[in-house]
């Protein structure tokens, strides 16, 4: 097949990391070209260079074999390339096709052609097969379909080459199959797809040839056909992963926590958390799966005391601590590991000696009295969780923000376990990770399950739901709309859950 793409010797620097170090990458016409590496590998970084977000520091571009200079992202465009981003760049209040068209309307004189616009966008998705609604508002649809109008957008600006940032991080299960079917439909039409993603599944479903890239360097080109998921994990880590979770059969013992009749607010003031109850015992995990934005972020942080409870309530080992604060709820046992770390689990500017004791700081091992910190104490039990949870550091005196997003999260796990804590929130543990950290954190939190301690795991990865939890539940609409023995648990189940519909009972 001819060559549509070729990226030669490709640089970028951004201060204090190489993102991208002299890459070279060459994608055929009518091929699903996968760009496989961990978090800051500088996938997405190059993908922004073919579309003209970042100039390159050093390299060349050639389309269909012609040297060219993408400035910006007209330029990529006007080249026949457009790119989705994990992020969708849709307009909430307008309809599907008002953003589709949004600028470059049709226009019949100085006004916008709104019925030719509908047509346009009728017959577009008729051709690709993307069945979308052209006059339904963005914000009455589901990500899925949110998704595919972003398509939908690239291609009614005559885009050849589609680049897709992480498409399936927000889709269940259901969704990630029909965009596998939209995918291989596009290239049956002529199109080429550049798929961005961390996620070995897909790669071996979807595409039919992967680059790895690692640390800003490609690794290898493999045909997908001529590969396993074991063989690209080693690549993309540099080392053999043991990508199954062991685990014993769960002996769960008595309630840990109990959430009764829970109501929480979102940041709009409208209610995010619709009277969810459930209970986690000690000796388990139990799971909660759904797709992001379904009351998740708000039920954490209204257990953790980050979010006023409008009703109902939170019990540890029977004890009552509704809307009691933070620095209360980590007193009686509880650890959180929180989605975003960078926000709510560490100091980005403070050494990792102070991170280690965050939350733990008035502790009676870490102050002289009540205004100075016995900070060669606080030095050496930092060392010792370095040591313990192998966090990749120099010393305990780097600033956290120096850590790799893989070594921050080793820091935060090891900050909340060693606590010795009765019930541990683990909220996204291993988003943006790579698949050595990944295993590293799943054993942990094994760990904390079989020594008798109640884990609940909030996690949009589904696989990760399935493989650690002993119990799921289902969140949908800020409600917990059923609960499976994870034994029982099917990709197929849990999505229709996900998605809303009722789970179907087995004969």
């Amino acid at each position: 097949m001819p060559t549509v793409i070729e990226m030669k010797g490709i640089s970028k620097s951004f201060p204090g990391i190489k993102a991208n170090d002299n890459i070279s990458l060459s994608v055929e016409q009518g091929e699903i070209h996968v760009l496989l590496g961990e978090n800051g590998a500088g996938k997405s970084t190059l993908m922004n260079i073919l579309y003209g977000l970042y100039n390159p520091d050093e390299g060349q571009i050639l389309v269909k074999e012609k040297p060219v200079v993408i400035s910006n992202p007209n330029v990529a465009i006007e080249l026949g390339i457009g790119m989705v981003h994990q992020h969708f760049m849709l307009v909430q209040p307008f309809t599907v096709a008002e953003n589709i068209v949004l600028g470059s309307e049709p226009s019949k004189g100085i006004t916008l052609d709104m019925n030719k616009a509908i047509k346009d966008v009728e017959e577009i998705s008729k051709k690709y097969e993307l069945k979308v609604d052209p006059n339904s508002k963005i914000q009455d649809i589901s990500v899925g379909m949110q998704q595919r109008v972003e398509i939908l957008k690239t291609l009614y600006r005559g885009a050849e080459i589609l680049i897709l940032d992480e498409p399936t991080a927000v889709l269940t299960p259901q969704e990630i199959e029909e965009l596998g079917i939209i995918m291989k439909s596009l290239v049956s039409q002529g199109k080429t797809i550049i798929l961005i993603t961390h996620k070995l599944k897909e790669v071996m479903a979807m595409s039919d040839r992967v680059t790895i890239i690692r640390r800003g360097k490609v690794i290898d080109t493999l045909n997908t056909k001529n590969t396993d998921i074991d063989e690209l994990a080693e690549k993309m880590v540099g080392r053999k992963v043991n990508l199954t979770v062991d685990k014993k059969e769960s002996k769960a013992g008595t309630p840990v926590l109990e959430v009764k009749g829970l109501k929480a607010l979102d940041n709009r003031d409208l209610e995010a958390v619709k009277g969810v109850s459930f209970e986690v015992n000690g000796g388990e995990i139990l799971g909660i799966a759904g797709v992001d934005g379904n009351g998740q972020h708000e039920l954490i942080e209204a257990i953790t005391g980050l979010r006023k409870i409008q009703a109902g309530e939170v019990l540890i080992n029977g004890k009552e601590i509704t809307s009691k604060p933070p620095r209360d709820i980590i007193s009686s046992g509880v650890a959180h590991i929180p989605e975003d770390r960078h926000k709510r689990g560490l100091v980005l500017d403070f050494p990792l000696y102070e991170n280690s004791i965050l939350g733990n700081h008035r502790a009676k091992t870490f102050s002289k009295h009540k205004f100075s910190l016995n900070y060669p104490k606080i030095r050496e039990h930092a060392r010792r969780l370095i040591k313990e949870f192998d966090v990749r550091t120099p010393n305990e005196k780097v600033k956290a923000r120096a850590l790799s997003g893989g070594n921050q999260q080793k820091l935060i796990i090891a900050r909340e376990i060693d606590r010795d804590p009765y019930l541990c929130i683990a909220a996204q543990p291993t988003r943006g990770l790579d698949v050595g950290a990944i295993e590293f954190v799943h054993k942990r939190l094994i760990e904390q399950r079989d020594s008798g301690k109640a884990v609940l795991l909030i996690s949009l990865e589904l696989d990760e739901v399935m493989s650690l939890s002993d119990r799921i539940a289902v969140m949908y609409d800020g409600k917990i709309v059923g609960v499976i023995d994870a034994k029982d648990a099917t990709e197929k189940k849990l999505g229709i859950l996900m998605a809303g519909g009722e789970a179907q009972h087995e004969e």
